[in-house]
């Protein structure tokens, strides 16, 4: 309510009368509609909206959908919608506003928006199957490539790529950039991060052994745990290779238990292997870290059980800075893996 129809009545104050498209970013602001709808009310002299004003405030709305997680889809029970908003309309219009009897704001922000995006091409599939008889058009996310470029590598891009931040694109022309020097700014960006993470965790890295890094936050799907899966096999690969350790960053919804046990797993992994591979959590996760993070290793790694990932951005923010990706065949990975030159598929 606050987020929606308490953005809808800041937007007035500031003076935004005209505003001619509003998107809704997931289903938590979709109660937006309902303002909408009370102001195309007010407008006809009446007291609350009814069906006559749905298609004027389907026409200002844009909706993205970005999960297949039911965790990620709002549903709430009639009771507590008339004890916080205590008006009918949710009643009187259930097939706009409910489903199985409960206010669904994924299936309200559907029905009152004429265009829908999901955030990866195989998203926008699941999501045309979950929401059967919508047209659900697919969107890839993308990173904000500046931001997320370590130093080193924006200095490098800036010789020989100038305007590569106003035309990301040209990023392909990174190809032609000598070999030598980009391995120059990853090693740079390296000691940074094994700095900080040796200053924070004690953890005794080795800037010339190979580093896996895994950051996102800490949701069963993500499987953080999965590289423990076999400890005796990623035993096996650090000694035949010349060493492993592994950077870990992420944090878990408060309430999430299940994701905080999968963090506990992987200090426990991290006591199991502690002679063989090092292995840091880093706490505090931020953008900071993760910038630190997405450029400074070799490799990043990510697990997600398909196809729960809908897109999915960290990998992206590796690729900025010449990191390749070992990923499950999901979300943006699918559209952005060419095996063996982007990265590896799992």
């Amino acid at each position: 309510v606050v987020l929606a129809m308490g953005g809808v009545r800041m937007l007035r104050a500031q003076g935004h009368e005209n505003i001619e498209r509003y998107h809704m970013n997931e289903g938590h602001s979709s109660l937006l509609a309902l303002e909408l709808l009370d102001e195309e009310a007010r407008r006809a002299g009446r007291v609350m909206g009814d069906r006559t004003d749905v298609q004027t405030v389907r026409e200002k709305c844009v909706f993205t959908t970005h999960t297949p997680v039911a965790a990620g889809h709002d549903r709430f029970p009639i009771e507590l919608v008339n004890q916080v908003l205590g008006r009918g309309e949710v009643e009187e219009m259930k097939d706009m506003f409910c489903c199985d009897d409960l206010l669904n704001m994924t299936y309200l922000a559907l029905n009152l928006s004429h265009y829908v995006n999901g955030v990866a091409k195989k998203h926008g599939e699941v999501s045309r199957l979950m929401f059967a008889g919508y047209t659900i058009d697919a969107i890839t996310n993308g990173v904000h490539a500046s931001t997320w470029t370590a130093d080193a590598f924006a200095q490098l891009y800036d010789r020989y790529i100038p305007g590569w931040r106003q035309d990301n694109l040209s990023l392909r022309y990174a190809l032609g950039i000598p070999r030598q020097e980009i391995w120059q700014a990853h090693s740079h960006a390296k000691k940074q991060l094994l700095h900080y993470v040796n200053q924070e965790s004690n953890a005794g890295m080795d800037s010339d052994v190979f580093t896996i890094g895994f950051a996102r936050r800490a949701a069963t799907y993500k499987r953080a745990d999965l590289l423990f899966s076999d400890i005796e096999r990623l035993e096996a690969i650090a000694t035949q290779h010349g060493g492993l350790q592994i950077v870990y960053a992420g944090k878990a919804h408060p309430q999430d238990e299940a994701g905080k046990e999968q963090i506990q797993r992987v200090f426990h992994a991290r006591e199991l292997l502690r002679d063989k591979i090092k292995i840091a959590y880093l706490t505090n996760y931020s953008m900071e870290i993760g910038k630190l993070m997405t450029a400074g290793v070799e490799v990043w790694l990510n697990t997600p059980q398909p196809p729960m990932e809908a897109s999915g951005t960290s990998g992206m923010k590796a690729a900025v800075n010449g990191v390749p990706s070992l990923s499950v065949l999901d979300g943006w990975w699918i559209e952005g893996c060419i095996e063996g030159v982007t990265g590896w598929s799992i």
